[in-house]
């Protein structure tokens, strides 16, 4: 099991849906919440990307020279970059982290972002044209002379000079709910991703995908993007859960469904459907909470419970083959804390090196230690 935290690159708050309790995106922020994920133990740290974010790959490389474990889950969008750029740019800061660079590829789901963005391909199209990305970086990375001609991309001779420390490449994870999005996975992905879905919707997916890439003859690994509200009792995380989005009003609900109705993404509308924008039905399976997707697009649910009710529905979804577990909470830099030193105890989780919360406790509240030392 490997579990990833998030870096909030677009800003983080204590409230949904409102300025109350906001903090801005500043760097030294983000520092905090890496070298907290570091210290903690977190496999690594996945930095988003779009408009409303700052860029991940330039964060990512700053972060990496303040942290000495982390791995960066860093997005990638084709059609923004070119496969030899993007390749070059990868090699680069695998270089620089020393192995610790993950890729997440994002083909995108909001035609408004895209158009303002320069993409102007509708959606099949951008999986057709992230396919050919893909074969054009796997390719360079692998060290291989690419001569490539598809439907959206061309290269000629194309080389890589300097090979990453991963080879072939750093792993690539990837997700997509459509089947355009599941057979790109199934060809290209080393971890396919699904945002925090109940775990029999989960499970169609997991099954779909690995056919499509035993088909391919390859194997895929499986992950998930999923927000944490977990307090030490269940009535606890319930009430932060209900503090989270105390703030939302009916025309603050209305704006975001107006914003994701336009978008094209299957993931998205699933993750829509969950709650129909409705709060008074939230809870859709049990410790499976919708409320963050009211106002938040992308990953919208949340395990909510005592730790051992978080724990138990983690590893209700590592049962179905998930191991990569993408985790966040409101604010970030709390929430990392609070959840390694709950969950990560009742977990099959190692951690990447750094201290574990048994030996942060154990450093302090030792036998070696009396109560009275300490005060």
């Amino acid at each position: 099991m490997e579990i990833l935290w998030f870096i909030p690159s677009s800003g983080d708050t204590r409230y949904l849906g409102t300025t109350k309790g906001g903090r801005p995106a500043d760097y030294t922020y983000f520092r905090q919440i890496a070298q907290a994920a570091d210290r903690l133990g977190y496999t690594g740290v996945l930095i988003p990307t779009g408009q409303f974010c700052q860029d991940p790959w330039i964060l990512a490389s700053s972060l990496a020279t303040e942290t000495e474990r982390l791995k960066f889950l860093v997005a990638v969008r084709p059609g923004l970059t070119l496969p030899s750029v993007a390749a070059r740019m990868t090699s680069t800061l695998d270089q620089v982290s020393k192995g610790r660079l993950l890729i997440n590829v994002v083909a995108g789901g909001d035609p408004v972002e895209l158009a303002g963005d320069g993409i102007f391909l509708d959606h099949d199209q951008r999986y057709e044209a992230t396919d050919e990305f893909l074969t054009i970086w796997k390719g360079l990375l692998a060290g291989e002379n690419v001569q490539y001609k598809g439907k959206h991309l061309q290269v000629n001779d194309g080389k890589l000079l300097f090979p990453p420390v991963q080879q072939p490449h750093p792993p690539i994870y990837f997700g997509g709910s459509s089947h355009a999005g599941h057979e790109v996975a199934a060809k290209h992905s080393d971890v396919y991703l699904t945002w925090g879905e109940p775990p029999a919707e989960v499970e169609k997916k997991i099954k779909d995908v690995r056919q499509r890439a035993e088909r391919e003859g390859r194997t895929v690994r499986f992950g998930i993007r999923l927000h944490v509200i977990v307090r030490e009792t269940e009535q606890e995380a319930w009430a932060a859960a209900d503090r989270l989005i105390q703030h939302l009003d009916a025309d603050t609900i209305q704006a975001a469904e107006e914003g994701r109705a336009r978008m094209d993404s299957v993931g998205q509308k699933r993750m829509s459907q969950l709650h129909n924008f409705d709060r008074e039905s939230l809870e859709i399976s049990p410790n499976i909470w919708a409320g963050i997707g009211l106002v938040r697009g992308g990953a919208g649910t949340a395990l909510v419970g005592d730790p051992q009710q978080v724990s138990q529905r983690i590893k209700e979804y590592a049962d179905l083959g998930i191991d990569s577990f993408v985790l966040s909470g409101y604010p970030h830099l709390e929430e990392a804390y609070r959840t390694a030193e709950l969950l990560f105890p009742l977990l099959p989780f190692k951690g990447n090196g750094g201290a574990t919360n048994q030996q942060l406790v154990g450093s302090v509240y030792g036998k070696s230690y009396s109560a009275f030392s300490l005060l």
